[in-house]
């Protein structure tokens, strides 16, 4: 199981958001690049980013930011904005390992299809930010009347490889994981599924790797304001998902 440290950019700098709400950061780095750096020095092999400006702006608006951020050696999975094959691509080609598309997936199906034509459903990744299990979108701003288990199983026949699943009730509130939904989304689809929101400490970890015992596709979980708070050691974490 692989642990994801979390970076979310808003204006350049390192923030965290508390349930998605854009006037509820707290700042916690100037520069995004120096959490990454400490990250990779941890010996975290990926790195979950998103483009908080991007996402409420509906195009990706801190590149350099992500440039800087795959400078350090780490796998970047970066979502915020991308809507269009060409946001895609410029992530991609700023050294994104694997994009995140989340509102356009959530309404277009083709989209999603043509992304996996394009650059590979190894390079893609559906973001599903649920809320009571309907899919979130716009920066959390609007719930559709689509179930997030079902475009989960859409996204894997269209031949995504992974789906970030977040759970906005628990994101940014570190009361740990919301188990049951996440179980619900791991029975649904075929594609690995990584876990997001409320991961507060060591155990919600080990739980987690518990769950990767029986569900083959839990890919692995987000970890972000619970490390900035020093609440977990990501090196502990680390050890408890191999």
């Amino acid at each position: 199981m692989n642990i994801y440290p979390a970076i979310d950019i808003q204006g350049g700098h390192c923030v965290r958001l508390r349930q998605g709400l854009a006037n509820e950061s707290t700042r916690y780095f100037e520069d995004p690049a120096e959490p990454a750096k400490a990250f990779a020095d941890a010996g975290s092999a990926w790195i979950h980013v998103v483009d908080l400006d991007g996402a409420f702006e509906g195009a990706p608006k801190n590149l350099a930011a992500l440039e800087r951020i795959a400078a350090t050696g780490l796998k970047v999975e970066f979502g915020g904005g991308l809507r269009t094959a060409e946001n895609v691509r410029a992530v991609l080609d700023a050294g994104a390992a694997r994009a995140i598309v989340g509102t356009k997936a959530a309404h277009d199906d083709a989209f999603v299809a043509e992304l996996v034509a394009r650059f590979g459903g190894e390079k893609i990744a559906v973001g599903i930010d649920a809320k009571n299990g309907f899919v979130a979108v716009k920066g959390w701003v609007d719930v559709t009347t689509r179930r997030a288990t079902e475009l989960a199983g859409t996204a894997a026949r269209l031949g995504v490889s992974t789906i970030i699943y977040t759970d906005i009730a628990t994101d940014g509130m570190l009361k740990g994981p919301n188990f049951s939904a996440l179980e619900e989304m791991l029975r649904s689809t075929s594609a690995n599924v990584v876990a997001s929101g409320g991961v507060s400490r060591r155990e919600d970890v080990v739980r987690l790797r518990g769950l990767a015992e029986t569900y083959a596709n839990l890919d692995g979980a987000i970890v972000g304001k619970a490390i900035y708070e020093k609440r977990v050691d990501l090196r502990d974490l680390l050890e408890i998902a191999r």
